[in-house]
């Protein structure tokens, strides 16, 4: 069963010596088999798909942070029935308003448990992971900021950095992360978009790409995420070659992982409009993705995140419109957000297991 998977990593974060919570940011020297390389209570939301805290919370911090050491991940038997057989394509649209280098970090401890978790059930897991930008600008603010590709002793606007549109564009690859907080540096990809088995160091690499920082425009993560699986910049249907190029596989299931503390007001379009475009991007399967969201419940009651607002946030729109089971929503001001990927595991599993590549 793939619930034996789920507790055999909580089993591997027993150790007493691993402290509970630790930073992604240590960075793994390995890369977890069998992935090949070739060089405060709980949240808030719609019925069924909101996740709440429980006793596994500590159990996958530290699984986390043994995973961010390069410990390979326990075997788990033989690979899961057919199904997308390991092949993933996961995308990650991270806000990088003023609140969110916080949240920022807490994904990138729980990044390499989620890894690893997978990673068990499948002889061959082929990947591709790619974080997009949210807001169409590339703001460095201070030079000081820099990293490798641009100039610490520099002029804004550019600091010196070698840009292309890609890098200016929603819903492209964000491969120079700009600004307060973030990597500000220029991510070294082994094919330049997004991460593939042929990175030697998945972990260290998507650190880089996911960091994306604080103080950047306005977040529009709906919009981002529309665009960055449009034809335009897949470079499908008579585009020339785009910005996300080959990252979205015909045969691969897609994971969409959206994380902003805001309500999404200024994406356009109405959330049913989300879901039609995410649904066309897999040829019209609605069973082709799955939908992870982690943004403020201020609309719910009882809710973690400041004063109750009887707006409703899109966000949770969009996951209730969505397919039976194919979205989850949970509450970004949770201190640890390991329950939320733990339940994540298995409905990624689950979606996995039934997909049938059209």
């Amino acid at each position: 069963m793939r619930r034996i998977a789920l507790l055999a990593l909580t089993a591997l974060a027993c150790n007493p010596d691993v402290p509970a919570e630790s930073s992604f940011g240590a960075g793994p020297t390995a890369v977890p088999e069998p992935a090949s390389s070739s060089s405060s209570n709980s949240s808030s939301g719609s019925t069924g798909s909101t996740i709440s805290g429980g006793s596994t919370s500590d159990a996958w911090s530290s699984s986390a942070s043994e995973a961010g050491t390069g410990t390979p991940p326990p075997d788990f038997g033989p690979p899961g029935p057919a199904g997308c057989l390991g092949k993933i394509d996961f995308l990650f649209v991270i806000s990088n308003a003023n609140t969110m280098a916080p949240h920022q970090q807490q994904l990138l401890t729980i990044f390499p448990a989620f890894y690893n978790a997978l990673a068990g059930e499948f002889a061959d897991f082929d990947v591709h992971i790619m974080s997009v930008e949210t807001d169409g600008g590339w703001f460095m603010g201070e030079c000081s900021f820099c990293g490798d590709g641009c100039n610490p002793n520099g002029t804004l606007p550019t600091c010196g950095a070698v840009l292309d549109e890609c890098d200016s564009t929603i819903g492209a690859r964000a491969t120079f992360p700009a600004g307060k907080e973030s990597s500000a540096r220029r991510c070294d990809l082994a094919n330049g978009r997004y991460i593939t088995r042929e990175d030697a160091d998945p972990f260290a690499t998507f650190e880089c790409i996911a960091t994306v920082g604080s103080g950047g425009g306005i977040p529009l993560p709906a919009d981002a995420m529309v665009a960055a699986v449009s034809d335009k910049l897949l470079g499908k249907n008579g585009y020339p070659p785009g910005c996300n190029q080959g990252f979205l596989r015909d045969d691969a299931l897609l994971v969409v992982t959206i994380i902003t503390d805001g309500y999404d007001s200024e994406s356009s379009g109405p959330a049913e409009a989300w879901v039609k475009a995410l649904t066309a991007a897999k040829h019209g399967d609605g069973s082709a993705y799955q939908v992870l969201v982690i943004t403020s419940d201020r609309d719910t009651v009882p809710h973690l995140c400041g004063d109750y607002s009887p707006a409703v946030n899109r966000l949770r729109t969009f996951v209730e419109l969505l397919p039976d089971g194919h979205g989850l929503i949970g509450s970004i001001c949770e201190n640890d957000y390991g329950p939320f990927f733990e339940t994540a595991v298995e409905a990624v599993l689950e979606r996995c297991d039934a997909y049938v590549p059209q």
